[in-house]
């Protein structure tokens, strides 16, 4: 499935009968635009739903655990996909490292209005990366580089605790912060010199 189709805000809804019904799948939440009342703020869980045609849009919100993937290569020309190349940071004792793994998170289905409303559909270019991006490379800036394997877990729940303070008013939950590949880097060339931390990320 394309990272298109998998992003929480989902540009499809499946509205049937001249649309006065909204279909909403499993895994999925909706949300109503009311012409007159703005988005309202109940969400419509699984099934069929009334709403009043050409007055009120429906829009789909996947509900379900997405991976947010940091990893070499990450195609970045579609800016709302769900993943970022990898991120470069300063060790405490200087040393350039380069980062790879993945961020978890989902919708905070109640406050998928919210999301919609003050964020819009462009929240992985807007929220997701920029704060995965600081908050990951500051977390590592707390570090010596011989540190980062030990600590590797207190620095994935680190990351995860900061991130979720910081997405608690903007609709998403993060679910876990996995690191799967941490080199160093030659400041010049951008090359690895050495890999610090190679083991398979698990949940």
């Amino acid at each position: 499935m394309a990272d298109f189709d998998k992003l929480v805000v989902s540009f499809l809804v499946d509205e049937i009968v001249g649309g006065f019904f909204i279909s909403v799948p499993p895994g999925h939440v909706a949300c109503v635009y009311d012409r007159g009342l703005g988005v309202l703020k109940r969400v419509w869980g699984p099934g069929l739903h009334l709403k009043i045609p050409f007055w009120q849009i429906a829009k789909l919100f996947n509900a379900q655990i997405l991976e947010y993937t940091i990893r070499h290569g990450f195609d970045l020309s579609q800016k709302e996909s769900l993943g970022d190349e990898p991120i470069t940071a300063t060790t405490k004792d200087n040393k350039t490292i380069s980062i790879e793994g993945s961020v978890l998170f989902k919708l905070d289905k109640a406050n998928a209005p919210e999301l919609w409303e003050n964020i819009g559909d462009n929240f992985i270019s807007k929220v997701v990366r920029p704060y995965s991006r600081s908050r990951i490379s500051s977390a590592f800036s707390q570090f010596d580089h011989t540190e980062i394997g030990p600590e590797r877990t207190q620095i994935e729940t680190t990351i995860k605790n900061e991130l979720n303070k910081l997405f608690e008013d903007k609709g998403l939950i993060i679910e876990n912060v996995l690191f799967s590949e941490v080199k160093i880097v030659d400041t010049g060339s951008k090359q690895p010199v050495q890999t610090i931390l190679s083991t398979p990320a698990t949940a």
